[in-house]
């Protein structure tokens, strides 16, 4: 077998080479502080509908009870940073806001591509003897933690991880493995006094630094919740139809980003302020013609069209009345309830 420390070094190039921003390594154990924490955040009821986060918390807050015959966790960044300001459409009230991470294709899909190749790589340098496993945000694993932990960067006051050499515009994968390769510092908290991204929140979603309560974070209201959106959070969405940029986009250290790497996650035709009214138009059949191969996808066309809704709702404009009034009957009672809300709020 390959001395272990050549091995590491050849993996971080590697890793380079398949565009990942930044490689570091950490053991699986190297996270103590999150069952705290994740406890916390359960037992507060911040996850909201997130049943799944409570599912298998044995093994989201020990990433070593997942594979206990893994030694090592490969943590990898891979930047997906916008070509443009992503809050200029905020401006725009009758332009859908998207977020950036949704404008191209699936991250999920590309990222763990290159994870396998890696993983690949690996036993190729290691032996047949290596087992890999590979995730990418789909599976009880908390990257972020690990990224701190490996040194990729630090979880900051908006709870993403960000860096000093890449900004927070990144996704996160990890490679576990039974090979034991020589790990590397964490790093510690460089956000200081700053307090921009929890400033920029339309939604008071951060009831202190460091902690995040998802029930009034507009990522999770337009993505992960089901049903009508509480009347007082509505109007707080603004034009933000999937996700929410306002954090990570206010955060200083964003003045190091790095280029994404993959054209495709470049922003697809129709997802950079498309029109409420083009979007209010589709059903489910459009819908899923639209988006194939796009994260937006999975939410479904009602629960898309009702956050579409909500826009129209705040948008202030009286020529989208009657995009709203047409769906005021639609077969969902979420959409239906959506557009009445859409043409009160017209109407006033």
């Amino acid at each position: 077998m390959n001395d272990v420390g050549d091995i590491k070094s050849r993996l971080v190039e590697q890793a380079r080479a398949e565009g990942f921003v930044s490689a570091r390594i950490c053991r699986p154990w190297d996270v103590p502080e999150v069952p705290e924490r994740l406890r916390a955040f359960l037992d507060a009821g911040h996850h909201g509908q997130m049943g799944w986060m409570a599912d298998r918390v044995n093994w989201r807050e020990n990433p070593a009870a997942l594979w206990p015959e893994a030694r090592s966790v490969i943590m990898l960044a891979e930047s997906y940073t916008p070509d443009e300001n992503p809050m200029s459409v905020v401006g725009l009230p009758d332009r859908a806001a998207i977020s950036v991470y949704a404008r191209g294709k699936d991250y999920h899909d590309l990222v763990k591509k290159r994870l396998k190749r890696l993983a690949r790589w690996l036993i190729a340098e290691a032996g047949d003897e290596t087992q890999v496993k590979v995730f990418v945000d789909t599976a009880p694993v908390p990257e972020k933690a690990l990224g701190q932990a490996a040194g990729l960067g630090w979880q900051g006051k908006h709870t993403n991880l960000l860096s000093r050499d890449w900004g927070n515009w990144a996704f996160l994968g990890s490679v576990f493995t039974t090979l034991e390769l020589p790990i590397d510092p964490a790093e510690p908290d460089h956000c200081g006094s700053c307090k921009a991204c929890l400033t920029a929140c339309p939604t008071d979603a951060f009831p202190a630094p460091y902690q995040l309560d998802a029930r009034r974070c507009i990522s999770y209201l337009t993505i992960e919740h089901k049903g009508p959106i509480d009347e007082e959070l509505r109007g707080k969405l603004g034009n933000r139809i999937y996700g929410c940029d306002d954090c990570l986009a206010a955060c200083p250290w964003n003045k190091f980003a790095v280029e994404a790497s993959d054209i495709r996650y470049a922003a697809r035709e129709g997802t950079v302020a498309p029109p409420l009214a083009e979007l209010a138009q589709l059903d489910d059949a459009d819908f899923r013609a639209r988006f194939s191969g796009s994260p937006i996808k999975r939410i479904g066309r009602d629960r898309f069209v009702r956050n579409v809704l909500y826009a129209i709702g705040n948008s202030g404009d009286p020529g989208l009345l009657s995009d709203a009034q047409r769906l005021c009957e639609d077969p969902d009672p979420t959409v239906a309830d959506a557009a009445r809300w859409a043409v009160m709020r017209l109407q006033e």
